[in-house]
């Protein structure tokens, strides 16, 4: 890499640390001396002799890089965040704790991997024993903690298997769309979305009120999948920032997560692809994974090395659970993408009309159960709550007056549903065989799970756990009398699946990749990404050559919109009014299609494909839907710009030519106002359009300086939802690939990655935001796997012995 601020990264990491000399650290609870080497990237390498002290070490130099990360994930999985917030976090923690896995330990973790108690444990020994020791120094601890004036608790083996953030689909999707259809019918309703592969009941029973649908019947749901959002009251005064910036700030972070949330919504995922030896330079197959989430400072992955008898992997995760869920051992590599999956749906029930905690379920009436629960509210005491169950789930709504209740049946409060922990045995595979049985542990998220390995193999499972449903689509709620039962789950290894194609590559990229046979289609969802990406990645590796592992990095930061090239050609029969206009419409003829960002055109491009859609709104959903249905897939848009009748009545051409022109003149303005009256200065990446700010939960809140501390950027970039470097689709590069893995099976030593903005979660750390000008660059790092090449790549050599 030549990169000037990748090499000054090195160098600050060098002088931050001596590897001259070996530190010796004594701790308690191991049972023999642990080497952890620390490389100039900041990645942790492991090295223990027993698979107890293994864990314990991730655990708890996890927690020391990410403690801050740590402590608001153990409160949101318990349902405590009130404890240091106050009463505008009540309804989360409630939410919490009403869907709260409740399950017992033996049968969930042992789900995972035989010897999954005894891991977890060590982990969250780890974890307990870094915070004890933080606690005992409590100046030392992140400033974060100075900030809001806390201490970070203990752990327990429950804040590991929660599902709190896990990637849990759609009963708020289902709502909307009840919603929808109750006001505009199933049909006109089903015109506005990209249902597929199959066609979807969307009919409602006519047993639920509409006015019941109106009313706020997720708000526990809701309030338990939200975003933490800090506020200037949380800090003590001398952190804070001023008050009017602030606002300010606060009121774009609710723009961008609304663009975020709503524009992106059929197009957010992630990409993996493997390549057999038959389509690559070296002769070994490759494997190349991005996963896209929201970004955040610090990232939601971490790497990390775990080497021990029996475990030699090396990979990312989330820093909180145990293992590696992509990476590679010494036989193979493993990436994961989101396979859609419906795993929720929402119930309705008759209740008594003199007893509202009963309900109807086949001609019965059945009490709800109740589970009373305790909850400590800041500067309040504590509030004494119930949660209420019927057969299905969690009672989330009581409406006395309309005489129903509504409940939330949930596929991952079955036991083995915790995120990721499945990738325990994934990261012990020696081969195809022994990888596709791991990922038949895997049930949340579900997942395209792709394979690659030395012996030459390829091959491709999706995961998850899928309810058989017959007779209803799970898109709409149903009544919870009986009638809508699911029969049972589908066993994962019915999912889709392949190995070793003709094609000598597997790509995934969150669009529909069940084949068109697929003899199971009631176990597939109907929602997925449009197939932009996905289709743009096929292009690339169908092509008759062989592929280097660098080609493969730009594949992965790929930025040609494939919208772009179905749309520009439309422009070619128009002619604008405004000269300027009409020049840079003549311009986007001749354009590459890439959203590079040095381009004007990609600047004009996106603005005006922006406008577009919203254009399509106000053309094809009725007014009295619009703030539900939010924004129209790509997919949607094209087709309706491609065949102008299903949306025009008259005229269909002519008024297909007019949307298209006055989009355009409206993205010419816009663009005048945003970036001045000079075409020249509409360069697609820059501070003011497409741009990276990596954001900490605290940065938007406090003092100008801890935001230059605490945040990463503004820095350049190309790309958008739809090219297979998925930048999203507002101004600010919001989600996408914080963290990005390539693999040539010949050799690990080949192996590359990023996670921006740096290993650690500490500001003071120099591994904070070392890693985001290498990100923002689309370059990688080198990932060392045999010790040799790890200790030659060194920061930091630390042995921990036994303590005394």
């Amino acid at each position: 890499m030549n990169h000037r601020n990748h090499l000054l990264s090195f160098a600050v990491a060098f002088l931050f640390f001596s590897c001259s000399e070996k530190k010796e650290t004594s701790l308690p609870h191991l049972q023999a001396e642990v080497e952890v080497i620390r490389d100039e990237n900041g990645i942790n390498h492991i090295f223990a002799q027993n698979e107890e002290d293994l864990f314990f070490m991730q655990g708890y130099l996890a927690a020391k890089d990410r403690l801050f990360q740590f402590e608001i994930w153990r409160r949101q999985a318990t349902g405590t965040m009130a404890e240091i917030l106050g009463e505008r976090e009540l309804e989360r923690d409630k939410g919490v704790r009403l869907f709260k896995f409740r399950g017992k330990k033996e049968a969930e973790l042992r789900h995972y991997h035989p010897r999954g108690v005894e891991i977890v444990d060590a982990f969250v020994s780890g974890v307990n024993a870094y915070i004890t020791e933080a606690n005992a120094n409590p100046e030392t601890l992140p400033i974060e903690f100075q900030m809001l004036g806390i201490q970070p608790q203990p752990w327990t083996w429950e804040v590991v298997i929660s599902r709190h953030q896990g990637l849990l689909e759609n009963v708020a999707d289902e709502l909307t769309i009840s919603r929808v259809v109750s006001k505009i019918g199933p049909e006109a309703a089903e015109k506005l979305y990209f249902f597929h592969p199959n066609k979807p009941n969307l009919n409602l029973d006519p047993e639920i009120p509409e006015e019941l649908l109106f009313k706020d019947i997720l708000a526990p749901y809701q309030a338990f999948r939200g975003r933490v959002e800090f506020q200037p009251e949380d800090l003590l005064p001398e952190f804070r920032g001023k008050e009017k910036e602030v606002e300010l700030a606060l009121a774009e972070l609710q723009v961008e997560m609304k663009t975020t949330l709503e524009t992106d919504a059929f197009a957010q995922g992630s990409n993996n692809w493997v390549l057999s030896g038959t389509k690559t330079v070296s002769g070994f197959p490759y494997m190349a994974n991005d996963p896209h989430r929201l970004q955040a400072a610090p990232s939601l992955r971490y790497w990390v090395h775990l080497n021990a008898p029996g475990w030699n992997v090396v990979g990312g995760g989330e820093p909180v659970i145990p293992g590696v869920s992509i990476g590679h051992n010494e036989y193979g590599a493993w990436g994961l993408t989101i396979f859609s999956t419906d795993n929720e749906d929402l119930r309705v029930y008759d209740i008594h009309p003199e007893n509202p905690f009963q309900y109807r379920y086949k001609g019965e009436w059945l009490e709800m159960s109740k589970i009373m629960d305790t909850i400590k509210v800041k500067g309040q005491g504590n509030r004494l709550v119930s949660h209420y169950y019927t057969i299905h789930g969690p009672v989330t709504f009581i409406d006395e007056e309309l005489n129903k209740a509504v409940a939330v049946q949930c596929a991952w409060l079955e036991p083995g549903s915790a995120p990721y922990l499945a990738s325990l045995k994934m990261d012990q595979s020696q081969n195809w065989e022994e990888f596709r049985d791991a990922c038949t542990y895997n049930y949340i998220p579900a997942e395209n799970m792709v394979w690659a390995d030395r012996e030459g193999n390829i091959g491709w499972q999706a995961t998850g756990i899928a309810p058989v449903r017959k007779g209803f689509s799970g898109l709409v709620p149903t009544m919870g009398d009986g009638r809508y039962e699911w029969e049972g789950y589908l066993p994962i290894a019915d999912r889709p699946h392949a190995f070793n194609p003709e094609s000598g590559f597997i790509s995934t990229a969150n669009q529909n990749v069940a084949p068109s046979d697929y003899p199971f289609p009631e176990a597939l969802g109907y929602e997925w990404a449009d197939n932009f990406r996905g289709e743009r990645i096929k292009e690339v590796l169908s092509q008759d050559k062989k592929f280097s592992l660098e080609e493969m990095g730009a594949l992965q930061n790929d930025y040609l919109a494939l919208p772009a090239r179905k749309l520009v050609p439309f422009l070619e029969r128009l002619t604008l009014e405004s000269g300027r206009a009409d020049s840079l419409r003549k311009a986007l003829l001749s354009w590459d299609y890439i959203l590079a960002t040095e381009s004007v055109e990609a600047g004009v491009y996106v603005m005006w494909e922006r406008e577009l859609r919203k254009k399509a709104v106000e053309i094809a959903v009725p007014e009295n839907v619009r703030s539900l249905v939010g924004s129209i897939a790509m997919t949607r848009v094209i087709e309706w710009v491609s065949n102008p009748s299903l949306i025009f009545s008259s005229n269909p051409e002519q008024s297909r030519d007019a949307w298209l022109a006055e989009s355009f003149s409206v993205a010419i303005s816009a663009l005048e106002k945003k970036l001045g009256p000079n075409p020249q200065n509409w360069l697609y990446g820059q501070k003011d359009y497409k741009h990276a700010l990596i954001y900490h939960p605290l940065g938007r809140i406090v003092s100008e300086e801890w935001q230059a501390k605490l945040n990463a950027g503004p820095l350049p970039r190309g790309g958008y939802s739809y090219t297979p470097g998925a930048n999203a689709y507002g101004d600010n590069n919001t989600s996408g690939a914080s963290f990005r893995i390539l693999v040539d099976t010949e050799d690990w030593e080949k192996t590359r990655g990023i996670n921006t903005p740096g290993q650690s979660g500490n500001p003071e750390s120099p591994f904070y935001k070392n890693l985001f000008p290498v990100w923002a660059k689309d370059e990688f790092v080198s990932i060392p796997y045999s010790k040799e090449s790890v200790k030659s790549k060194a920061a930091e050599v630390q042995v921990f012995s036994l303590g005394k």
